[in-house]
């Protein structure tokens, strides 16, 4: 086993997981799974996430002092920025193409479509918006229909899923009401030691690393070239942390595998529903996904010059991409990530300790993509047609939406929340997707991952520091 490379340990961890979980589900063992191999899976996931934070911190802080001309480093931040704005509303874009070209939600029962008609336009009565799209169905149907549309939307409502869906929909209204500036506010930390102690606040860390990196970099002296080597030297600490995990890797996302696809169904019949519900819908967002990640990346990179060969760069990549989808999160894979760009693709240190970090809290090409497509699915299943405006809204807030996002599991649904409740659409519509949200998230973490790395080699290419 030891001549096997990481990434085929780790995907053969993922296959034995899948077959074990559908043992499990067949013999009656999910119990067991959840209570005896699951728990392992969650332990690696906490593991990388208690790395991830101090190691953004000093990766950020050593790369920036590194750098020395603090012009590099405004320009590098300008470039990193602006390539993540573009890959972000590019993926949203091919996500409107794919979903209107073919139409996942569509209806092909009329009895259904009427349905599914009528609970939109009482949900929209009710919070008083108005309808757009020139149907009124309610003008129309008997009070028998709409008694009846009324007593599932109440039953719905009731559900598990739903009451998850409204609380974390009440956290982001009550967040969007601060103001239009908010966001920029909720850059800077009010207090250092709760910002590093949560993974949720990781710009707040990314901005402080920043702010410190900069000063630390002004000053000159022996005493601040130990404190450059303090952090350095940390650096390397966690670094080594990283690669001791990584070891143990394929047992943890063995357990990992089991236990989520154990808890997502208590029989075999389930847990074969889950693969096949809602299946056109995954396949157009699984289409679009790959589609971003072995078409446009590689062109992208190309484009700008970066001359690492296809298959090197997949292959150099790998070991980050199976764990980005077996953990679902971004944040937990950075560790990863960075050994594989700096050690495999030969991006520099001191790009990669910079690009990197702010890729996994802004950049979520594969997020944004889903959303796009998730909206419009939406919209079609309860018969809305969406304007051109309308759809260009949705770029817009789903790129402004990913900056802000958390990058750690299902974040992309608050994401997603957020951009139904901004064109009119019920925001707890979300629950209607998940029960394909876990697999479709553990997707587009690859496709998030693969998107920082090409950006943090074009990054290199263009500043000059690699082949």
């Amino acid at each position: 086993m030891k001549k096997i490379a990481l990434h085929w340990k780790i995907l053969i961890a993922m296959v034995f997981g899948i077959l074990w979980s559908l043992l499990s589900g067949a013999f009656g063992l999910n119990d067991f799974t959840k209570d005896w191999i699951d728990p392992f899976g969650t332990i690696f996931i906490n593991c990388l996430k208690f790395i991830a934070v101090p190691l953004v911190l000093f990766s950020i802080i050593g790369g920036v002092a590194n750098l020395g001309d603090p012009s590099k480093l405004g320009r590098m931040g300008f470039k990193t920025l602006g390539l993540y704005l573009i890959t972000t509303v590019i993926s949203v874009s091919v996500g409107l193409i794919i979903v209107n070209a073919f139409s996942p939600g569509k209806q092909t029962n009329e009895k259904t479509r009427i349905t599914h008609r009528l609970e939109y336009e009482i949900w929209a009565k009710d919070n008083n918006i108005k309808v757009k799209d020139g149907q009124d169905l309610l003008a129309t149907a008997s009070q028998k229909e709409i008694e009846k549309v009324k007593k599932k939307l109440n039953a719905d409502m009731q559900s598990a899923d739903y009451q998850k869906m409204a609380s974390k929909n009440d956290a982001a209204k009550a967040n969007k009401e601060n103001g239009p500036l908010q966001p920029l506010v909720d850059i800077v930390p009010e207090n250092l030691v709760l910002a590093l102690g949560d993974g949720k606040l990781m710009l707040q860390v990314i901005f402080f690393a920043l702010f410190f990196g900069v000063s630390l970099s002004l000053l000159k002296g022996p005493k601040i070239e130990t404190v450059k080597s303090f952090f350095d030297g940390m650096n390397d600490v966690f670094v080594k942390m990283v690669h001791i995990i990584m070891k143990a890797a394929p047992f943890f996302v063995f357990c990992l595998m089991a236990g989520v696809l154990a808890k997502s169904a208590n029989n075999l019949n389930e847990l074969t529903d889950i693969f096949v519900q809602l299946g056109y819908y995954s396949i157009v967002v699984f289409g679009g996904l790959l589609f971003m990640l072995f078409v446009f990346y590689p062109l992208f990179m190309k484009l700008f010059g970066v001359k690492i060969g296809y298959k090197a760069f997949f292959k150099g990549l790998s070991p980050a991409q199976f764990l980005a989808f077996s953990t679902s999160s971004s944040a937990a894979t950075l560790p990863v990530t960075i050994e594989c760009v700096n050690d495999n693709l030969k991006v520099p240190e001191e790009v990669t300790d910079f690009v990197l970090p702010i890729g996994a809290t802004v950049n979520m090409d594969g997020t944004s993509l889903y959303q796009a497509v998730a909206v419009i699915f939406l919209a079609q299943y309860h018969d809305v047609d969406l304007d051109l405006m309308q759809q260009l809204g949705i770029v817009a807030t789903a790129t402004l939406a990913s900056i802000g996002a958390a990058a750690v599991p299902s974040a992309g649904l608050i994401m997603l929340m957020i951009v139904l409740d901004s064109i009119g659409l019920n925001p707890l519509w979300v629950a209607l997707v998940l029960p394909v949200d876990r697999i479709l998230d553990m997707c587009r973490t690859v496709i998030n991952v693969t998107s920082d790395a090409a950006v943090s080699a074009i990054i290199a290419k263009s500043e000059k520091l690699m082949d």
